[in-house]
């Protein structure tokens, strides 16, 4: 059946309406510039996902906690709201509206962050699924025993849920010597970084971490003239998409060899041009965040449609080329 769908309509918290029709909601910040918006349609349909329409939400960063609980108040009591997937406010969301569900998974309870809200039998569930879709996006271009070979540091810029996500990945004690060194994270503020160092300690990490507030880019670029070759970088931040911007000066210098991530793939992405502009005589391997973006919807959609959607193979390469012809 065609999916019912429409590219523009968004909401607020103030002004939700019952759904008419069963509803898929994203939650972040501009849902309006998304590619899920152009994506959705083609997955729906090759997943046979029937009559459903996706409708977005966007909130403020840090919105005042009624919102979020009016937000999941409403999809939890609307008979036709299936779910969501929640971006940039996952963190904020659970803080504000833990409460209101009915099941948390124990990714979602250790990060005190839900990415996915779905339903079952009335019931609501909260879900962390950055851990495993950002641990399918960096396996796809982080080579086999690469800190194991290397002793290269993991530098994260932004202390939110995907860097959360990102150290519990990379550090777990069942990677055994294939670890970073070492982990670096910067914030604009110390509360998030309390909160990553938190679950980092929760889960037995044995990787050294280091945090510093970060008021300035000039803080984050020194960091990268500390970190051996070969070292992992990321953009967790959200500037280039969800405000303007890099972590970053245009003095910095990354790592020679360093494979550099920004998590971002639209918008206006300085960070990745900085990357990009040291790629051939740094030897820099430089990934945006489609791959991410794939791993990180169909893992949600899995949950909230009740759905086997494959990893790898076949059936994702299809997936992933849909998703891929609606570029340009």
């Amino acid at each position: 059946m065609t999916t019912d769908f429409d590219l523009t309509r968004t909401f607020g918290a103030d002004t939700l309406q019952p759904a008419t029709v069963r509803t898929f909601y994203f939650i972040g910040v501009t849902t309006g510039g998304s590619s899920i918006r152009r994506v959705f349609p083609l997955w729906a349909d090759e997943l046979g996902l029937g009559e459903v329409l996706l409708v977005g939400i966007d909130l403020p960063l840090h919105a005042p906690a009624g919102q979020y609980r009016t937000v999941t108040d409403f999809i939890k009591n609307d008979p036709l709201s299936l779910g969501a997937l929640v971006t940039t406010h996952k963190l904020d969301l659970f803080e504000a509206a833990g409460d209101l569900f009915d099941d948390i998974d124990p990714l979602a309870t250790l990060m005190h962050e839900v990415s996915s809200i779905s339903k079952r039998d009335g019931r609501l569930i909260a879900h962390a699924k950055d851990p495993i879709s950002s641990g399918l996006a960096l396996d796809a271009f982080i080579p086999p025993h690469h800190f194991a070979d290397t002793g290269a540091d993991l530098v994260v810029f932004g202390a939110g849920g995907s860097a959360i996500a990102i150290d519990w990945y990379l550090t777990r004690p069942e990677r055994g010597v294939d670890r970073p060194r070492r982990v670096v994270v910067t914030n604009r503020s110390q509360p998030r970084l309390d909160a990553l160092r938190a679950v980092h300690d929760a889960s037995g990490a044995e990787t050294e971490l280091l945090t510093a507030v970060a008021g300035e880019p000039t803080v984050n670029d020194g960091f990268l003239v500390d970190a051996p070759a070969g070292s992992v970088v990321i953009n967790a931040t959200g500037l280039g998409k969800d405000a303007p911007g890099s972590p970053l000066t245009e003095a910095a210098a990354f790592p020679h060899g360093s494979l550099v991530w920004d998590l971002n793939y639209r918008g206006d992405l300085v960070f990745l041009d900085q990357a990009r502009a040291q790629e051939r005589e740094g030897q820099l391997h430089v990934e945006d965040g489609w791959t991410y973006f794939v791993h990180g919807w169909t893992q949600v959609i899995a949950e909230v449609f009740d759905v086997e959607i494959p990893t790898v193979g076949p059936g994702f390469d299809r997936l992933s080329a849909l998703a891929a012809s609606t570029k340009g």
